[in-house]
C-alpha cells in the first residue's frame, strides 16, 4: 500500500522557478487580487507588477474582470513607464498559474516584447511570495475600506495613493529601510554609506551606548525569488542557474 502501483505515472515533485536579480527591471512579479465592491459579491480586480530587486510597484490598474487582455495592457504600460521599449537584457515576468496568466493574448504580448514568462507550480499558493506580501500590505493599510469601495474610480484613487506611498515613502524592512524608489534609482549605496558613517560617529562620541557592533547597513546586490532554494538544488542544477 505504500508503493506506487498501476500504469499511471509516479507522482513527481516539480522544482520551484527561482530567479536572481542583480539590478532593477530584470525580474518582475505580477498577480491579481480582489478588492471588495459596493455590495456583497461584487469585486474589483487589482492587477499589479512588482520589481524583484527594488520592490518598486512598476505598474498597476483595476478592472471589473480578470482577463489576459487586461494583463497585456498592463505589461505594455509597465514597459513604457520604465522606458524599456527594447529591453537591453532578458526580462522575466513571474506569476502564478491563473487563467489570465496563461491566456494567449498575454503570452503573445510577452513574446513580442522579448519578455520571458515564468510560472509558479500548479496548486501551490506560496510560489509568488513578494506579490502576495504587497497585497497584504495594501489591505492592512490604515484607511483601507474593508467594507468595500463604492465605485471603480474610488478604488483606483485609493490604490494610486497607496502605490505612491509605497514607492516613495515606505521604508521597506527587506531593503534595510530604504524606499523602493531609492533602491530602484541606484541611490542605495550612497544612502547606506551615510547611515554607516553617522552610526560610527555616534559610537565614537558615546561608546557606552553600544554593547557590540553598530547596525549592519549593508544590502546584498543579489535578490533571489527563492533564496532558500539554492541550498536544496543538486550541484549540477545550481551551476546551471548561476
Amino acid at each position: 500500500m505504500q508503493h506506487h502501483r498501476g500504469r499511471s505515472q509516479k507522482p513527481s515533485k516539480k522544482p520551484k522557478a527561482t530567479h536572481c536579480a542583480t539590478g532593477p527591471n530584470q525580474v518582475w512579479m505580477w498577480d491579481i487580487t480582489w478588492l471588495p465592491g459596493p455590495a456583497k459579491g461584487i469585486y474589483f480586480y487589482l492587477y499589479l507588477i512588482l520589481d524583484l530587486f527594488s520592490r518598486k510597484v512598476i505598474a498597476w490598474d483595476i478592472w471589473t474582470e480578470e482577463s489576459a487582455a487586461n494583463a497585456s495592457i498592463l505589461v505594455h504600460r509597465a514597459i513604457l513607464s520604465e522606458h524599456l521599449t527594447i529591453p537591453s537584457h532578458p526580462l522575466v515576468l513571474h506569476s502564478d498559474n491563473g487563467s489570465p496568466m496563461k491566456g494567449a493574448s498575454l503570452l503573445e504580448t510577452l513574446y513580442q516584447l522579448g519578455i520571458t514568462p515564468s510560472k509558479s507550480r500548479p496548486r501551490v499558493s506560496d510560489d509568488n511570495p513578494y506579490a502576495e506580501a504587497i497585497f497584504r500590505t495594501c489591505k492592512y493599510r490604515p484607511g483601507y475600506p474593508s467594507s468595500g469601495f463604492k465605485s471603480l474610480t474610488e478604488a483606483r484613487k485609493w490604490v494610486l495613493a497607496f502605490a505612491r506611498w509605497y514607492n516613495n515613502e515606505h521604508r521597506h524592512s527587506g531593503l534595510n529601510f530604504l524606499t523602493p524608489i531609492q533602491r530602484h534609482n541606484g541611490m542605495a549605496h550612497e544612502i547606506l554609506q551615510k547611515r554607516l558613517q553617522l552610526y560610527e560617529q555616534a559610537k565614537a562620541i558615546h561608546p557606552e551606548r553600544w554593547s557590540g557592533n553598530i547596525r549592519d547597513w549593508s544590502l546584498s546586490d543579489e535578490v533571489w525569488l527563492y533564496p532558500e532554494r539554492l541550498s536544496e538544488l543538486p550541484q549540477e542544477q545550481e551551476l546551471l542557474i548561476s
